[in-house]
Order: C-alpha cells, then structure tokens, then sequence
C-alpha cells in the first residue's frame, strides 16, 4: 500500500531535495508549510537558501499540473498540496489549532481518518512526540542520519606479534594484518607484552601500513600528550591530505592542535598564505548582523576560543608561567598586539560562514571550528570552497550541539566523516582523552 508522508517545514529547511527522496509514494505538504516557508525566504542564511529552493521548485511543478489535486514527481511518487481541512473538528485533541504546528499535525490526522497510511516527518522532536499521542506514526528525517555509535574513528587497535612491531620499527613498513582504508590508522600492541606498541598508518596506494612521517613532532613548544593527538598532528602537517576532521569532547585538543600547526605551516614554513577561522553563528541564534561593528569587530564576539589558543601558543616556552600555561597580565597585554599584527599582516583571517558561499579560497589552511553544528549540505558548501592548494580542518563535538534541528546522528560533520572515509585526500582521528584538566575531563564525561 502507498504511504503518505506529511512532511514539516523544518525538513524542507533542512534539505531542499527532501520532496524527492520518498520514490513513489504520496508527499504532502499542508498549506501552512507554504506560509512558514515564505517567512524563510526573505533571509540569507542557509534556511533561506533552502526556503528558495523549494518555492522554486513548486513552481515548476504547478506547471506540470494543480498542486491542490496532486502533481507526479520525478521518483514516481505524487506531491499534494492541501489546504482546506476544517480544523475546529479535532478540538477534542487538546491541541490549539491557531498554532501553525498543530494545524500541520491536523492534516495528517485527517488523512489518517480518510484511510491513509500516513507518516508525519518533522526535525522537530516535540511535534513528532505530539504525533505520537494523537495516534500518528510519525519519524526523523534520516535521508542523511549517520549511526554516530558506528561512526569511523580513523584508527584501530590491533594485537600482533613482536616481530610485526620490530620490524615496522627496522623498515618503515609491513604487510597490513587485515583489511583497512587509505589514511586510517593502526596502533600496533605487542600479544605478550601491551607495552611494546607502534603507531602507523595505512597506505592504499602500496597496500602497506607505513611508520609515521612525523612521529608526533613537537609544534611549537607542544607535544602531543596520547596517541589520538599524535594522529592528529600527522594528518595535520601532511599537505597531501586536504581535508582533515577531528571529533571529540570539550577539551581534547582539537581545535588547539589544528591552530598549533595551523602557525607552524604558515609562519615558519610559509606552505600556506594565511590563517582562515571560522565558527557557525549559533549561541544567540541570531545573525551577526545585529551586532555593532564592523564585520571583523563582530566576529571577535564569537572568536574568543580561537583567541584563548593562540594567546597561549604564540608564546615562547621562555615566556610560559611554568606547568599551569597562565598568562600574566603584561604577557596578555603584550599578546594582543601580536594577534592583531597577525590579522593586520593578513595572516589570520575570520569569516562567518554565511560569507564563504561563492568563494573559493586557494593556498590557505583553513579551520572551521564547531562544525557539528552545521547541516550536511552547509558541510558540502563549505568543503566545496577548498581552492588549488588549501588545506581544510574540521573540528566539533557531536554531543555538544546548538542547532535545534540536528543531533549527534544528523549534522553535517558526523555525515562528512562517514562519506568521505577512504579518500586519499581526507583522514580522521575521533579522540577518546579530554588534556585540559581533570575537571574538564570529569565534566565532560559524567555531567
């Protein structure tokens, strides 16, 4: 039997397509997704995009036929527009039908009511959980869900033999004892004795696992404290691989050590021409715009953290308060006109992410920090904007999330690590240690 799928605004918002993933079945969407939709489209942030995408696309399907009365897609399903539902008969419901969400809810009662095998499809947790105590089915959107219980981690531990070990360490390479992907990396430990271990790393292109090329080489005056940083800081330095993400929890060094050899490739060694620093624009849910200042003196609201890093790492280890990393009040002071040296030469550059669509950014080492809070098809258009010679690193917490309608399974940075896994050009490191303090630790893993 043919399902009808009643879809919400928020999936359309979320993905522009979603009209057309459903083959070729009934899609519905009530009047009252039209009219939230028009309330989207005025602005320029994704949802905007995506709320001008699909008013395009309806459209050109009113030419096709009356949307009212059901229009053939291209999968062989049918959209249907509807419109004329007589709300005050679900009173009984207990739901306030002068709320546009509860009239969305309405319209796939009735069609339930006339016989349908509907299912209500929302982003929107607490709608699908009013679908349910009403009687519909309802579901996520999952076109793009990844398993985040599942997700690669970009590396993998493995029990061999001694002379495995030995003999990586001797010539630099071995057989690989079992089935991997390009750039994922083994830590080699001894059957008898766990102490003996070795760290290296695929290589598709030789079938072999090969000795770090970096070996956790020291970034300016910082050492990576267990292995997954030691992962990290081997992608991070190889120009081969363009795109590089870092998952973990609040304190596990990601976004430190992509600013540490961000500095190291673009001071010392001069492989990139500039810093770029971004961050979506989520806490106060609104648009940069209604900050005052420039564009530059607004982002700095939002840039703090990048800031906090590069306080500490632009020192010399001469010039670091001893085992705390504390700054004093002179060196702070000192530190800020060094950071601004480093904007005002052009080495470091911030921009929000609504200002990267339509670039293309070449010979840069590209950071966008909290990238979990970005959607997938936002993902695609950022990593789309990597030009001839430029390195991107992706940084985030999937369980730290501000965005409403995403979750540790359905934003874009778990999605870009799923998709892209096994390319040449990317690798992964999913850290599993919180480094900065044993509070930090605590909290992050109990509270």
């Amino acid at each position: 039997m043919q399902k009808t799928f009643v879809l919400d605004t928020n999936v359309l918002l979320h993905n522009a397509d979603a009209i057309n993933v459903f083959a070729d079945n009934k899609v519905v969407l009530p009047i009252e997704v039209l009219e939230e939709l028009d309330e989207f489209k005025k602005d320029t942030d994704e949802k905007g995009r995506n709320a001008r995408h699909v008013i395009r696309t309806l459209d050109r399907l009113r030419r096709k036929g009356k949307l009212g009365k059901g229009v053939v897609l291209e999968g062989g399903g049918v959209l249907q527009i509807i419109s004329d539902n007589d709300y005050k008969q679900f009173e009984h419901l207990g739901l306030n039908y002068s709320q546009a969400d509860n009239r969305i809810l309405f319209c796939a009662y009735a069609l339930q009511k006339q016989g349908e095998k509907v299912v209500f499809v929302s982003k929107d947790i607490n709608i699908r959980v009013k679908a349910d105590a009403i009687g519909l089915r309802s579901m996520d959107f999952e076109k793009q869900t990844i398993n985040f219980d599942e997700i690669y981690k970009g590396w993998v531990e493995l029990v061999v033999e001694k002379s495995k070990i030995n003999q990586l360490q001797a010539s630099g390479s071995i057989d690989a004892p079992g089935n991997f992907i390009h750039n994922e990396f083994l830590l080699l430990k001894e059957a008898k004795n766990s102490e003996h271990a070795a760290l290296a790393k695929y290589d598709a292109n030789i079938k072999k696992a090969v000795r770090l090329k970096y070996s956790g080489a020291p970034i300016y005056d910082i050492k990576p404290r267990n292995i997954q940083q030691t992962m990290a800081i081997e992608l991070l330095l190889d120009d081969s691989v363009n795109l590089v993400s870092l998952i973990g929890m609040a304190g596990t060094g990601k976004t430190f050590l992509a600013l540490a050899v961000a500095l190291a490739k673009v001071i010392n060694s001069q492989a990139y021409s500039r810093i770029l620093v971004s961050r979506p624009i989520m806490p106060l849910g609104r648009d940069i715009g209604y900050l005052p200042g420039t564009k530059e003196e607004k982002l700095e609201s939002w840039m703090e953290p990048i800031f906090d890093n590069l306080e500490y790492l632009l020192y010399t280890s001469k010039e670091k308060s001893s085992e705390s990393g504390v700054l004093s009040r002179k060196q702070k002071a000192k530190r800020i006109i060094t950071i601004n040296e480093l904007k005002t030469s052009g080495m470091l550059e911030l921009e929000a992410l609504t200002y990267m669509r339509g670039r293309s950014i070449p010979m840069q080492y590209i950071i966008v920090d909290e990238a979990q809070n970005l959607t997938p098809h936002e993902i695609k258009t950022v990593v789309s904007r990597v030009g001839t010679g430029s390195k991107m690193v992706l940084t985030g917490d999937p369980y730290q999330i501000d965005n409403p309608y995403l979750d540790s399974s359905s934003n874009g940075l778990v999605y870009c690590v799923e998709k892209m896994k096994g390319q040449k050009l990317f690798g992964h490191v999913m850290f599993v240690k919180s480094e900065r303090s044993n509070l930090a630790s605590l909290a992050a893993n109990i509270l």
